[in-house]
């Protein structure tokens, strides 16, 4: 396994002599796993989670429930198929103490979990996390019976005092900085005494896709869900009261994980399978086949998996982001190697990520010799010829994989703390390095 660098450190970017072809095994879904975890803590009996991807926000998650009491227990699945784990619910207690690191599922999805807690939940973090909007959350609790402290801040840190139930209830909420807010009342609410109605009532709400995953995962563990696309009212997520069922779910890979690799293919006009890419999915890195062949490259469903390839041309785009916005510092990378301008829009909030990261792309790509300029919701990308330099990543995954994107392409590139990537993607170095044969 290949050392991760200190924080200080500079990880020189592969640099493709020619173009790439590799099939890569990409780690599970950060965003399934997490949220089965919790599915899986609040349900009526144990059940099994197999290849759960172990990274730092899952392995986050996995702590901060144990320490209110689950159980999760390493090994392998019932019949010997591979990693899983088993997760056994029991009565959740404080006093606990969550570190969330710098994890939105972890920091928002938990606060829920806690309120049904015998006890107090302590919720801290990385710095970071204390700038991440939480008040969604916290305000909706508060409305649905939870006692909350946070020195009115709004964010982190805050100390949950858990009753053992929660009233639940109707609730209105602003959702459009974190689509997050909506799913983590979700979650929790068939453990509600009164279930939850859920209204937003803000701007647009990003990441539509990740809602609708959390509304599929409700329903394969029996919740009773009613949604917008299910024929309720625009904006309005209805869960019941009731027992969830202890499930044997096997995580997808993380499709949005894929996108550095799929990316290689493209700017190398070479080919990358990725194993296992399911036909059927709630994931938003499914949106990768068309935006990265509008881009360029073809790809095709295989019994191999998804066949992606690369045309040996890249075109620029103009693009709404708003359901995929984790997407855009790949793509950000991708439309800077382009032979044509590109418009990345309904991302604004970006701004509240990992970091900034519409302001982090910019101010990285142009110090490497780029063009890119801010928007009101997004990142307008003239392709200029880019030369070598450091890329930083601000404690930021997605920045760290865009960077070593562009270092395929641009010789010279060096990407400050790329162990970064253990938040979502263990291994990105050797993965990498083993995608282009080192």
């Amino acid at each position: 396994m290949t050392e991760i660098p200190a924080h200080t450190s500079l990880w020189p970017a592969p640099h493709a002599s020619g173009p790439v072809f590799a099939t890569v095994h990409v780690p599970g879904s950060k965003s399934v796993t997490n949220r089965a975890l919790v599915l899986a803590a609040l349900a009526a009996e144990p059940g099994w989670l197999r290849r759960p991807l172990r990274s730092r926000d899952t392995l986050l998650m996995a702590a901060s429930l144990r320490a209110m009491g689950v159980g999760i227990e390493e090994g392998v699945g019932p019949d010997g198929s591979g990693e899983a784990w088993r997760v056994i619910p029991s009565g959740l207690r404080g006093p606990a103490t969550v570190d969330v690191g710098n994890a939105g599922t972890v920091m928002r999805f938990l606060p829920p979990v806690a309120a049904l807690a015998d006890g107090p939940v302590r919720f801290d973090g990385d710095p970071r996390s204390y700038e991440r909007p939480l008040n969604g959350v916290i305000d909706a609790l508060r409305v649905l019976g939870a006692r909350i402290d946070d020195d009115s801040r709004g964010s982190l840190p805050m100390t949950v005092h858990g009753s053992g139930a929660l009233d639940g209830g109707r609730v209105e909420i602003d959702a459009s900085s974190s689509s997050q807010f909506v799913s983590a009342l979700l979650l929790s609410a068939p453990r509600f005494n009164q279930g939850v109605e859920v209204r937003h009532v803000g701007g647009p709400l990003p990441s539509m896709p990740h809602i609708r995953m959390t509304v599929d995962m409700l329903r394969t563990v029996g919740a009773q869900v009613d949604t917008p696309e299910s024929g309720g009212e625009p904006n309005v997520w209805r869960v019941t009261s009731g027992a969830l069922l202890g499930r044997d779910l096997t995580v997808e890979p993380d499709l949005s994980n894929a996108q550095p690799f799929l990316a290689a293919a493209l700017v190398t006009g070479g080919k990358v399978i990725v194993p296992d890419w399911p036909e059927r999915t709630t994931q938003p890195g499914d949106r990768l086949r068309e935006i990265f062949t509008l881009m360029g490259g073809s790809c095709e469903l295989t019994e191999q998996g998804l066949e992606f390839t690369g045309s040996g041309s890249v075109h620029g785009i103009d693009v709404d982001l708003s359901e995929v916005g984790e997407l855009t510092p790949g793509i950000a990378a991708v439309a800077a190697l382009a032979d044509s301008p590109s418009t990345l829009r309904g991302v604004a909030h970006l701004r509240l990520h990992e970091t900034d990261r519409l302001a982090a792309l910019t101010k990285e790509i142009n110090e490497l010799g780029g063009d890119v300029t801010e928007t009101a919701d997004g990142l307008h990308i003239r392709p200029r010829r880019l030369h070598g330099g450091t890329f930083h990543t601000y404690d930021d995954h997605r920045m760290a994989t865009a960077g070593a994107i562009i270092g395929l392409a641009v010789p010279g590139v060096e990407i400050e703390n790329v162990g970064t990537t253990a938040k979502t993607l263990p291994d990105f170095p050797d993965l990498w390095a083993g995608m282009l044969g080192n």
